[in-house]
């Protein structure tokens, strides 16, 4: 018994595919999907006339009976196709990267573009970790990035060139980056030894440069957002070269972001040089259209309380409607929180900036054993709260690692606790 040849067939499905795979062929498939209907319509409109106009008549052309069918076929064969050309031509350079489905993915996107509104503030590395979680989640992101920062790349630019410090605010572009992993990796790259560039990394000076030739801060900004296809936006909070000063408990007086956790003594206090920058609009108007705001996770003398002592965002947040939710760190910071629980966190904001910034606190009850090269503690829940703050309990961590959150799950609890506020359903453990 012999069998078909199935070469011939294997050859003309891989030229089908080929024929088929996407590219910018739009012209092409409009053209073939037009050809498909007007075949189709021809043997339709045969098949009508001959099934209405009777034979010798004027209107009657013999043709086999199968042609009419045979043509319609072909038509629908030629509109399919090319139907579905034009959708992998158009869908296709949208496609997600890491192996998931196009109809996922566009579900996906078309629920993040109805996300809440939703405004983070901080800095460091706390902020970036928020972001991670909450753009699976909406696109609606407005990040407010502390402007403080004079250590390493950042603050070597900033006193050599004068520019706000770029560091927080590529980590939190790349963060909210919607683009090859490679480009990520790239803005990431840090020059090693034996350089003029050692220590700065690409994305620093991408920004610098941007700085430069846009001529603004905010308009770098936005530039390299663009050529990341970042979700949402990042702005300062001010446009002002302010520095940090800390009084510690021993008297003595630290100056710079950076030096302030190695005073050697509890920091009692830190303020801002110049005392009372001016707030950027941008940035307090992204406030006052907020849905959700998020204040930390991240240090908090150097990267929460530099935004909050900006007195415009001070105010925005008091006049804001929005579910206003400050993130306790996990663990305390060496220098900076060594013993605190988190009445003392919240009460550190109180006595620097005053009440009402925030309705809720949400700290983490997944406590285990911490790595032994850690210095200090997790951050105790014990003690009482200030009068109108509720705290908000919730496994927020990596089970692989006890000292930083969990981006999916603190952006979970925190779409949980924002449907909650707004008569949904909240999953999150609330104590009085």
């Amino acid at each position: 018994m012999s069998y078909p040849d199935r070469s011939g067939l294997r050859i003309a499905a891989k030229d089908l595919l080929k024929w088929l795979h996407p590219g910018m062929r739009v012209k092409r498939w409009i053209a073939g999907f037009a050809l498909g209907v007007g075949i189709t319509s021809v043997g339709l409109a045969y098949a009508f006339v001959h099934s209405v106009a009777p034979p010798g008549s004027r209107l009657y052309v013999y043709l086999p009976g199968a042609l009419p069918f045979i043509a319609m076929l072909v038509g629908m064969l030629v509109g399919g196709l090319s139907m579905v050309g034009l959708y992998r031509a158009i869908v296709y350079p949208l496609r997600p990267h890491n192996g998931d489905t196009t109809v996922n993915y566009l579900y996906r996107y078309r629920r993040r573009q109805r996300g809440p509104k939703v405004v983070a503030i901080g800095g460091g590395t706390g902020l970036s970790t928020l972001l991670r979680g909450l753009k699976e989640h909406t696109d609606n992101l407005t990040a407010i990035v502390t402007v403080a920062d004079d250590g390493g790349s950042s603050g070597r630019l900033r006193r050599e060139l004068g520019v706000l410090p770029p560091g927080d605010f590529r980590n939190c572009i790349v963060a909210l980056a919607e683009t090859e992993p490679i480009m990520a990796r790239l803005f990431e790259y840090r020059f090693g030894a034996g350089s003029v560039l050692e220590g700065h990394s690409f994305g620093n000076l991408f920004i610098t440069a941007m700085s430069g030739v846009t001529g603004k801060f905010p308009e770098a900004l936005r530039e390299t957002s663009r050529v990341l296809a970042v979700r949402g936006q990042v702005l300062p909070s001010t446009l002002e070269s302010v520095a940090l000063l800390g009084r510690l408990e021993n008297g003595s007086i630290v100056y710079g972001e950076s030096h302030i956790p190695t005073g050697g003594s509890p920091i009692r206090r830190v303020e801002l040089q110049p005392a009372d920058p001016e707030a950027y609009p941008e940035a307090v108007q992204a406030i006052r259209d907020a849905e959700l705001v998020v204040i930390g996770p991240g240090s908090l003398y150097t990267s929460v309380l530099p935004n909050l002592m900006v007195s415009g965002i001070a105010r925005a947040l008091r006049q804001s409607s929005a579910v206003r939710v400050y993130v306790c760190n996990v663990a305390t910071q060496p220098g900076e929180t060594d013993g605190y629980n988190v009445p003392d966190h919240v009460k550190a904001i109180h006595r620097h900036v005053g009440t009402g910034l925030f309705d809720c606190v949400l700290v983490n009850n997944n406590l285990g054993a911490l790595p032994s090269e850690w210095p200090n503690g997790l951050v105790a829940q014990d003690g009482s709260l200030p009068e109108g703050v509720q705290e908000i309990a919730a496994d927020l961590v990596l089970e692989q690692y006890r000292l930083r959150h969990d981006p999916a799950k603190l952006a979970s609890t925190l779409m949980d606790l924002y449907c909650g506020r707004r008569g949904r359903v909240m999953v999150a453990e609330i104590r009085p």
